[in-house]
């Protein structure tokens, strides 16, 4: 498979940048990482290629985006995060979810996401004052919702496609979105232009799927960019788990430990287990045992 890409070019004279993102492999890791059913995957998979298209608009590598969606769907609150290296990761609350097909036979995000909540986005540039912004979700469907994200909290009018092509064995075939977004000042016709260029897009994850991103940018007769890769990467580690531990203090550490024979840390971004066991809590405190000094 190849790897989750984002590339962008500025089209129609300049007046609009493109954006397309290849976010199959990003999707499949998820998946893998979560067992997502497939309504958890396509809600999970389109919040994660928004949140991948937020992060490249970032100003260094350091700096973090983070996403909530909380609709009060069947499937609870979809989170995900990243960085302007784009190292992205995220996690849904209920991964098993699953309801009934729409009638046209698609899946039910919009049922799966909720529709009376919000969407909210904290960028952290490393300048000591993070933005929050926030919107009210429309749809659920989540691609009409980070267009209303864009234009009320960013006022950057968005047109967005997001898809995500799940196999009947809940494999990933394709996944990414298309993002048109006017430059400041636009006008209204440029602005329709958007609106009825994105409505080709409509199965953008089978576009993906059979093309790549290289084929939408010859929609719009502009070259293919050299892309930046995404990836599914999690910042958490043994030894950041391991700081956990410690800031449980020793006494409540070595209790755990007798209850259960482990102290265990978990990352709901990755869904990783980090286990520690007596010699683990012996080298973590500096003794042999429970009481030690």
């Amino acid at each position: 498979m190849q790897k989750s890409m984002i590339a962008r070019q500025l089209i129609w004279d300049g007046a609009v940048s493109l954006a397309v993102l290849d976010t199959t492999a990003l999707v499949a890791e998820a998946i893998f990482r979560h067992g997502l059913s497939p309504l958890a995957a396509a809600a999970l998979g389109r919040t994660l290629t928004a949140t991948a298209y937020l992060c490249s608009w970032l100003k260094d590598e350091a700096s973090v985006i983070s996403v909530t969606v909380d609709g009060h769907g069947a499937g609870g609150k979809i989170r995900t995060a990243g960085d302007g290296a784009l190292n992205l990761r995220g996690f849904v609350d209920r991964p098993d979810a699953a309801l009934p097909l729409r009638a046209d036979g698609k899946l039910d995000v919009g049922g799966f996401t909720g529709r009376d909540g919000t969407i909210t986005v904290v960028r952290d540039d490393g300048e000591g004052l993070p933005f929050v912004g926030t919107s009210p979700l429309r749809s659920g469907e989540l691609a009409d919702d980070f267009s209303a994200y864009f234009l009320t909290s960013e006022q950057r009018p968005t047109a967005i496609a997001l898809g995500v092509r799940i196999a009947p064995d809940g494999t990933c075939l394709g996944a990414g979105g298309v993002f048109l977004q006017p430059m400041p000042g636009a006008g209204e016709e440029l602005l329709a232009r958007t609106e009825t260029a994105i409505l080709r897009y409509a199965e953008v994850s089978r576009r993906i799927a059979e093309e790549g991103a290289e084929g939408i940018f010859g929609d719009f007769g502009v070259p293919f960019p050299a892309p930046r890769e995404i990836r599914f990467r999690c910042r958490c580690s043994r030894e950041k788990a391991a700081s956990a531990v410690y800031s449980l203090g020793k006494e409540e550490a070595f209790g755990l430990l007798g209850e259960t024979g482990a102290v265990r840390v978990h990352c709901h971004d990755c869904n990783t287990t980090y286990e520690f066991i007596q010699e683990d809590l012996a080298q973590i405190f500096g003794g042999g045992g429970h009481g030690e000094e």
